[in-house]
């Protein structure tokens, strides 16, 4: 019994922890059309410079593994931008007083908060037909981040958000 409520609670924990994504998606699309890409011309994701520079090198490698080859003469760009937010992490300590006589009874509660606000980053991937210059493909992938992580720990996040962005690549309609 001990193994299987271990096994609950490290799952419940990793579910927690991995990133979430969002997919949508021109349905009128024929993806398979698609096999070079670029960046997106005005490519600015809002995240600092090295940050940036691990996110394209993990973009790229996975759009590799997806079979498409970076071009001067692509089909679609790809854009990213990105939002940092803080989250309340929901830890607390809870206090109240309460008191009663005969049929009535009177309490009072509330909440002290734990630790500090934890931090999330909200990454949108935009795939653009070049030559129509609409949006085809889009995923929103939300992901608790440590801005004081070591690079290394950095990139590994970015592998996870960016795999996890692009798991929903292409369509299943």
């Amino acid at each position: 019994m001990k193994i299987v409520s271990r096994s609950l609670l490290l799952l419940f924990f990793v579910a927690c922890n991995s990133p979430q994504a969002v997919y949508d998606y021109d349905e009128s699309v024929n993806f398979s059309n698609y096999s070079q890409y670029a960046l997106f011309p005005d490519f600015r994701t809002g995240l600092s410079q090295l940050d940036e520079t691990r996110l394209v090198e993990s973009l790229n490698e996975q759009m590799r593994e997806k079979g498409f080859s970076k071009s001067n003469d692509p089909g679609i760009y790809v854009n990213v931008y990105s939002q940092e937010f803080q989250r309340d992490n929901r830890s607390r300590v809870g206090l109240g007083v309460g008191g009663g006589g005969g049929n009535v009874g009177v309490g009072v509660s509330g909440g002290i908060p734990i630790g500090s606000m934890d931090t999330y980053l909200n990454l949108t991937f935009d795939f653009i037909d070049v030559e129509k210059d609409v949006l085809v493909w889009k995923a929103e992938v939300e992901s608790p981040f440590n801005p004081k992580a070591e690079p290394q720990q950095r990139r590994e996040q970015f592998d996870k958000i960016v795999e996890k962005a692009l798991s929903g690549y292409p369509p299943k309609k």
